[in-house]
């Protein structure tokens, strides 16, 4: 089996958790700036947030607004609004970037690769054919092909659009 290793990621996950002790996702459920951090979308119990070191364009995350490390610490109405928004956020994606595949998981514990294992979150990776190329191996650069900030608004206008559909 071949092995692509990326040691790079492991210096800025390390720095991010340091500087915010891992409170990052509370701190951005409770400031409402959604602007500012990204958040595109907000339900009663979740919200749906662009992530600032992404995989690949459209790398969003999934988080409950309250801070539970494991599944099973959440409530029926968490759990059920948390896989809602999945859906959701993967539609608005599918509307927006109109990608061929993703990638969705949990890392669940520092060992499975969180770097902030006490407040779950899920990652939704928008994935294209040839999306991975030689940039990452051999300049150590992830192409990421549209601003953090316009596809954010383009987001926000797809919510804004089905939003006002419900209402009609």
């Amino acid at each position: 089996m071949e092995k692509l290793w990326a040691p790079w990621r492991g210096k800025y996950i390390s720095k991010i958790v340091k500087k915010n002790s891992g409170e990052v996702f509370s701190r951005i459920a409770r400031e409402k700036n959604d602007r500012k951090n990204f958040v595109f979308v907000r339900t009663r119990y979740c919200y749906a947030v662009l992530n600032i070191y992404p995989y690949n364009n459209g790398h969003s995350l999934v988080v409950p607004l309250r801070k539970v490390k494991d599944l099973s610490l959440l409530t029926s109405p968490e759990k059920t609004d948390l896989y809602a928004l999945l859906e959701y956020t993967k539609e608005l994606l599918d509307e927006v970037l109109r990608p061929q595949g993703y990638n969705i998981g949990i890392n669940l514990g520092r060992t499975a690769g969180a770097g902030f294992p006490q407040h779950l979150h899920i990652h939704i990776v928008p994935r294209w054919l040839g999306d991975a190329n030689f940039m990452p191996i051999t300049a150590h650069t992830k192409v990421i092909s549209q601003s953090m900030q316009v596809l954010y608004d383009q987001l926000v206008k797809s919510h804004q659009r089905r939003t006002l559909k419900k209402k009609k």
